[in-house]
């Protein structure tokens, strides 16, 4: 190349360095100036937002205060001596305390749905961020790409002299720096919003909750105001004593407790009793007592072929059907679960190769065992738990008051306590479809919860009090 080549390739150089230089500065200040007006710009409304949530909370402390008042009464009213009066006064009492929640937890809505309305917008300022420091960052690799294109020979041939070219080579080393700048920039903000994202996800499960409340809630009042009407009819005809009334509570309520609970493999047992487990595990785990009856309702009902089957070969897993004597390939994993299985029917003396377990599932092993449907390698994780919890040297997994605090143990686990709602069908996906339960396990959990629902208002409600 000429010398005249090289001076004009030089210059060019020098000219593109300043333009780099002003594309950064102004790169900069745009990104900062735009991030910094949008919030300058939101700040009233912040406030506004500051207030407002303020009134909300205050109204709802006077809610909450005025739920505790109302209990207060209902507790009193229930140790009275039983009357259709007294029955008459604690069904308004429940209408009056539960009208108190629906209010309240409306008044959560509020606030979380303002939460959730910033936290949407923040994120959207981010992911604006983000896109321009992408933008600006594509900007300056382009240009420093285009620099190094320059060897350090055409820099010595020119018409520079050496302190022209360490100036070049600070200016070089200066875009190099922005860019490294705005590397890390765009890491934190990319990082912040991720948070965001994650507490966003957070208040909208809190959301859902509330609205699931308040339905539940309605349901009550309007059982309740029907109870009670009801009750005033017969106060009023006297067609009927208190205690023809309290008969037949009773008899319905025996007859819940002595309805038949379908168990998986195991035989049925009373309601009442399944009941009494669930209470238990329930004050242990802090999931609630309808949440784990429904789990094993829906184990005892997912298909005639489960639960029936046989491992005949301890190398590989394969077996039978239990009734048909069919084989099957893949009853019980080889390795992660059939040595448990051996070293369990050791410890609890039974036969490995004549206890019922589930048969294989499409794609899958089976090897499941008992009302709570663990399979060996998981079972044995929460042996020693539950030996602790139940007092007893080796907890069975066909026992059913053992499977149920398996049951409530592994839900826990899960997050699923508290009857959250969110909380309870991610548990409920997660105990069937383990971290694939967005996709293949939410028909499983709205099943679940249905289950809860039913148990909850037509089994366990009915029998409280009695």
């Amino acid at each position: 190349m000429s010398s005249r080549g090289i001076m004009l390739r030089m210059s060019f150089f020098n000219t593109k360095r300043a333009v780099l230089f002003f594309a950064i500065i102004v790169s900069g200040t745009i990104i900062f100036h735009t991030f910094t007006s949008v919030f300058a710009q939101s700040a009233p409304s912040v406030a506004q937002v500051e207030a407002r949530q303020k009134e909300l909370q205050a109204e709802l402390a006077k809610t909450e205060k005025e739920i505790a008042e109302w209990t207060t009464i209902l507790d009193a009213k229930r140790q009275e001596t039983g009357s259709i009066k007294r029955d008459t006064e604690i069904l308004a009492a429940k209408v009056a305390q539960t009208k108190l929640v629906i209010k309240a937890k409306n008044l959560a809505i509020q606030t979380l749905g303002k939460d959730i309305s910033k936290k949407e917008e923040t994120i959207g300022q981010l992911d604006s961020k983000i896109e321009r420091g992408k933008e600006s960052l594509s900007g300056l690799i382009r240009r420093t790409n285009e620099m190094d294109s320059y060897s350090v020979a055409e820099v010595f041939l020119s018409n520079q002299n050496l302190s022209e070219f360490f100036a070049d080579l600070e200016s070089y080393n200066s875009i190099k720096r922005s860019m490294q700048d705005l590397f890390e920039e765009v890491r934190a903000t990319r990082s912040l919003t991720e948070a965001e994202k994650l507490a966003l996800s957070v208040k909208k499960n809190q959301e859902t909750d509330a609205r699931v409340v308040v339905e539940t809630e309605k349901a009550k009042v309007e059982k309740n105001e029907a109870e009670k009407q009801a009750l005033l009819a017969i106060s009023k005809s006297q067609e009927k004593t208190y205690e023809q009334v309290l008969k037949e509570r009773q008899a319905k309520a025996a007859q819940i407790r002595s309805a038949l609970f379908a168990l998986r493999d195991t035989a049925a047992i009373p309601f009442g009793t399944a009941l009494t487990y669930a209470n238990e595990v329930s004050k242990k785990t802090n999931v609630r007592p309808a949440f784990i009856l429904a789990i094993l309702t829906q184990e005892s009902n997912l298909g005639k072929n489960v639960g029936q089957c046989y491992v005949k070969n301890a190398k590989n897993g394969d077996g039978v059907g239990k009734n048909t004597g069919t084989p099957f390939t893949g009853i019980m994993h080889p390795t992660r679960d059939v040595p448990v299985f051996l070293a369990l029917a050791e410890r609890l003396g039974f036969d490995p190769f004549t206890q019922p377990v589930s048969c294989p599932q499409p794609g899958g092993y089976g090897g499941a065992m008992g009302p709570s449907q663990f399979i060996p390698s998981t079972w044995v994780i929460y042996e020693s738990r539950l030996a602790s919890t139940l007092g007893v040297t080796t907890p069975n997994p066909w026992v059913p008051k053992d499977a149920f605090m398996a049951t409530g143990l592994f839900i826990a686990d899960l997050g699923g306590i508290n009857g959250s709602y969110s909380a309870e069908r991610e548990a409920a996906g997660r105990y069937y479809a383990g971290g694939g339960w967005e996709t293949r396990g939410l028909g499983y959990a709205d099943s679940v919860l249905n289950h809860a629902k039913n148990i909850q208002e037509t089994m366990i409600d009915p029998l409280q009090g009695l």
